[in-house]
């Protein structure tokens, strides 16, 4: 394959990746809109509308810190997906049995653990440089 093929074939590959990005960038602004319009609307927040807020502020940061860095460091999808088991857990507490609560709480545990471990070993053993040539956050 010569060079101009995989140049044109990265170029779009990346242009591929933006507009991906994009599209989830506004996607996730038009839900954070949706949700404080549903808030004004109903005159009431609960703890499950700031989860979800909280979650959608998570990906704009995930989405912001790979345009920076290029990657994605695994720990803020695992804050998701804590933050979403803990709304989970909330909203629908009434229709669970101890049991799946006791599971739900055990799953938020070991992604706890899971974060812990991960940044002990980014403490521990730090990545030299990303693809981009800057120091991982």
């Amino acid at each position: 394959m010569d060079k101009p093929n995989v140049s044109a074939s990265q170029k779009l590959l990346h242009g591929i990746e933006y507009l991906l990005l994009g599209i989830i960038t506004l996607a996730t602004i038009i839900a954070v809109g949706q949700e404080i319009y549903t808030i004004f609307v109903h005159l009431k927040v609960q703890i499950a509308d700031l989860l979800l807020l909280f979650i959608y502020l998570e990906i704009i940061t995930m989405v912001v810190v790979y345009l920076q860095s290029g990657e994605v460091p695994v720990r803020m999808p695992l804050y998701i997906g804590m933050v979403a088991l803990a709304r989970y857990l909330i909203l629908d507490m009434k229709a669970m049995t101890e049991w799946q609560m006791l599971a739900i709480a055990a799953s938020i545990l070991l992604i706890s653990l899971a974060v812990l471990i991960v940044r002990f070993g980014h403490v521990k053993y730090p990545y030299e440089k990303n693809r981009r040539g800057t120091p991982h956050p």
